[in-house]
């Protein structure tokens, strides 16, 4: 099972293939996984389905001014007698600026038919406009929702960018939690190996009367420690590459197994991360260009919207129609069209106090200054983490540099002890001692390596660029 998952792995990536074919240990780049996050994890494919719903609610919102046919038929026959015989049927064509537009053939019958339903025997065609000039002149309800619909596009691209950059920013810094756990393994291994060795040979010289047999002592409570030191090591790694698997995905479908074999970079083979000082030239924009604050915006500019509806509805009711009537000859809709026959209305309505236009007024005016204050809380929180981030990175790289120093004259202090006891001149208590202190500044140097790593993502976090 786990030779092919991680078949997958090399399918999906055949450039990394032909470098992992180098080695029987098969090395997971931190840019080939996180790729692999990107384009395969659950969470990545959802935040893409937002942008089709978002997308899927302007298709949605366009259709309020779709145009659309009517019929009606509608008979009353009692007695013997056709009371009435109605039939109407046509179409009418909304549009973006209020007007709706109707076109249609009516068609009426009967002895006791309603006087002002009479048509001439032949039908009556009809084609006319109506308009709202005083409420919804300028923007109605169907306006305003195809406007927040374009907007919610806009936000939900934003909204996936957030979320690439929370799921990125964790499974990067899951990556280097596993590339400090399995570092921290193989020094712990050569630490117990080479404590091994010193109390074979420790003990072999105590039969020999070359040591005092309580140096081996001295050696055995030695292995002891690092095998414990060990085992906490690979537990610590065995927890950090279940977390990693987690992120590991076919098509956001059928989850992936690391392999025993899958290794991350070697703490030997990776240099410090300095600080890209373009970053800086990224807070000068942030405001305007982190997702996080452009789905702020876009959230305001919507309510700007319903604000402007909400002020709409301040105005009157005042609706206007107009309707020119032709009477077909000879089969032609429009041979009797006569400008002295139409039909026109005028409607007027509004409410006295406003009371309820006014309150929705203040309620969308109130969320807006809500939404305005929180914008400015969350630049000043998020240009704050960014700044932090990118010094943390700068005293990262630094303390990593520093230790990388530190860990080589650990080695040759040890190096020295190892001399000075193979010549008779040092003891075991002094050689594990000396290598102790290597061991331990091993695991720092690879905790400081993680770490500049982790501040480098977490800067690429902050300023919103994981994407």
């Amino acid at each position: 099972m786990k030779n092919r998952v991680y078949v997958l792995i090399l399918i999906l990536f055949p450039a990394y293939n032909a470098v992992a074919a180098q080695d029987s240990l098969k090395q997971l780049e931190y840019d080939v996984f996180l790729e692999l996050v990107k384009v395969h994890h659950p969470i990545a494919k959802q935040a893409n389905l937002k942008v089709d719903i978002a997308n899927a609610k302007v298709q949605k919102s366009r259709g309020a001014f779709d145009p659309y046919a009517y019929a009606g038929l509608s008979e009353k026959f009692f007695d013997g007698k056709s009371y009435y015989k109605l039939a109407d049927g046509g179409l009418k064509i909304p549009t973006w600026y209020g007007l709706e537009f109707k076109t249609g053939y009516e068609q009426n019958s009967g002895t006791f038919l309603n006087p002002e339903q009479t048509v001439p025997q032949g039908g009556l065609w009809y084609a006319g406009v109506s308009a709202s000039v005083g409420k919804g002149l300028f923007i109605d309800q169907r306006r305003a929702v195809l406007q927040q619909a374009k907007i919610g596009v806009n936000a939900s691209i934003e909204e996936r960018r957030v979320i690439y950059n929370t799921l990125l920013y964790e499974a990067g810094s899951a990556y280097w939690d596993w590339f400090k756990a399995y570092n921290e393994v193989q020094v712990y291994t050569n630490g117990l190996a080479f404590a091994q060795q010193r109390f074979e040979a420790t003990k072999n010289t105590a039969v020999l009367g070359e040591r005092p047999y309580i140096d081996t002592l001295e050696s055995i409570i030695q292995v002891q420690n690092r095998q414990i030191s060990l085992q906490q090591a690979q537990l610590d790694y065995k927890n950090a590459t279940a977390r990693l698997g987690i992120y590991l995905w076919v098509d956001g479908i059928i989850p992936l197994e690391l392999t025993d074999e899958t290794i991350p970079p070697l703490m030997d083979s990776i240099a410090t991360k300095p600080l890209d000082h373009t970053f800086y030239l990224q807070l000068d924009s942030l405001s305007e260009k982190h997702p996080a604050l452009r789905q702020y915006r876009y959230k305001i500019e919507g309510l700007g919207v319903e604000r402007r509806l909400k002020k709409e509805q301040l105005k009157p009711n005042l609706n206007f129609s107009y309707t020119p009537l032709s009477e077909p000859i000879n089969n032609n809709p429009v041979s009797g069209l006569s400008l002295n026959n139409y039909t026109w209305g005028v409607e007027f309505s509004m409410p006295i106090f406003l009371r309820k236009e006014r309150g929705d007024l203040a309620i969308t005016y109130f969320k807006l200054k809500e939404s305005l204050l929180d914008l400015r809380n969350k630049n000043a929180e998020i240009t704050y983490k960014a700044v932090a981030s990118l010094n943390t990175w700068t005293v990262t790289h630094s303390q990593a540099n520093l230790y990388q120093k530190t860990v080589r004259d650990y080695a040759g202090l040890l190096n020295g002890e190892r001399q000075k006891f193979d010549a008779g001149e040092s003891s075991v208590f002094l050689v594990n001692r000396r290598e102790l202190g290597y061991i331990n500044a091993q695991v720092k140097l690879i905790a400081l390596l993680a770490k500049n790593y982790k501040a480098a993502l977490g800067a690429e976090y902050a300023l919103g660029l994981l994407e």
